[in-house]
């Protein structure tokens, strides 16, 4: 079977990998339906009105994180595009940002230009790379990376978490006999990921990883970048949502998202400890856990159209206590930096 055969084979079988317009066709026509109801196509940028558009697209990831409270971050600093090298050494210093560190465009989605840099000279040509503002975190290097998709109505004392998501980062385990680079051809969720990892200099391809070993592809939670999600909403408790009701009340103008998080158990989370916030994502974040491998694609469906009611309901109240509806007009002004800002990150003059 050819390279682009194989490939295509995976992505047909497995609805998880199909591109986002097959799974939003019929998601876009309900969306129609609501923005005629309010009488306004950009409703969304509503359901969080200090967050921009209501973080359906183009937000600051560094202006959401100054609306959370330090404690529930990791160290993070926001370097603004063409910032000379030793200003950026300085600042990682007086910050006390040891390597690795986790680089990522302020203004990114589903983990592109993501990377984790392990010295100043690699992190010097990460941004050479990517000439745009630049959000440098801290590596938080614990073992559970969750979703957390959060709702709460500003008439409500308690929220709800409607969504609870297992990350497993990309990963093989070696049998002793084949190379790094027949298991990834072997590993349909590694397969599709070739392009990249074939480039990755930190990867030794003709290495024969030991039986049993554990090799670590990409330190991302990215389903895009190859990340398994996994269903965990057996872990929703009161506890759970105890957590993230104090959380998500202390970040003003904030009632629908997803927490993207590293924790050290389940257990301690819901203590409230020993855990981190690595993303919020407003209006534009999916319920994780639908992309589970094997889940139904009707049931997605359904939890999609329950999640755009549910931001449907908290746009209109917010709207009707004075959050402005996003304009055409603004729309178009986005549209056009979002353009400029994604050329100069892919590099296309």
């Amino acid at each position: 079977m050819t390279f682009f055969l194989k490939r295509f084979w995976i992505k047909l079988w497995n609805w998880e990998y199909w591109p986002a317009w097959t799974v939003y066709a019929a998601p876009m026509i309900f969306h129609s339906l609501l923005a005629l109801k309010h009488k306004a196509f950009f409703y969304f940028s509503a359901v969080n009105p200090s967050i921009e558009t209501g973080g359906m697209f183009f937000e600051s990831k560094w202006e959401i994180f100054k609306l959370i409270p330090a404690k529930y971050l990791p160290t993070t600093i926001f370097i603004k595009a063409e910032t000379a090298y030793a200003s950026i050494e300085q600042l990682i210093t007086e910050t006390k940002l040891d390597f690795p560190i986790i680089a990522k465009p302020d203004r990114g989605e589903r983990g592109q230009g993501v990377k984790k840099c392990s010295s100043m000279d690699e992190l010097k040509s990460y941004l050479k790379k990517h000439p745009v503002d630049i959000i440098l975190q801290e590596y938080i290097d614990l073992p559970l990376e969750l979703s957390v998709f959060y709702v709460r109505h500003p008439n409500d004392v308690k929220g709800k978490i409607t969504s609870l998501t297992k990350k497993e980062l990309l990963h093989l385990k070696g049998n002793g006999v084949d190379s790094l680079k027949r298991l990834i051809y072997t590993s349909d969720r590694a397969f599709l990921q070739w392009e990249v990892l074939s480039n990755d200099a930190t990867l030794d391809m003709s290495n024969i990883p030991a039986a049993g070993e554990k090799r670590l592809l990409v330190p991302y939670g990215n389903h895009s970048r190859g990340a398994m999600f996994l269903n965990a909403e057996a872990e929703i408790d009161d506890a759970l949502l105890s957590v993230f009701d104090e959380v998500s009340k202390s970040i003003p103008g904030f009632y629908y998202g997803r927490y993207d998080i590293r924790c050290r158990s389940m257990e301690l989370l819901k203590q409230n400890k020993d855990w981190k916030i690595m993303e919020l994502n407003g209006a534009g974040a999916e319920p994780a856990h639908i992309y589970q491998p094997g889940f139904s694609f009707f049931k997605a469906q359904k939890i999609i159209f329950q999640h755009f009611r549910m931001m449907s309901n908290i746009s209109a109240y917010n709207h009707s206590r004075g959050a402005a509806y996003m304009s055409y007009s603004e729309f178009k002004a986005l549209r056009k930096l979002e353009r400029a800002y994604k050329q100069k990150l892919l590099g296309i003059s």
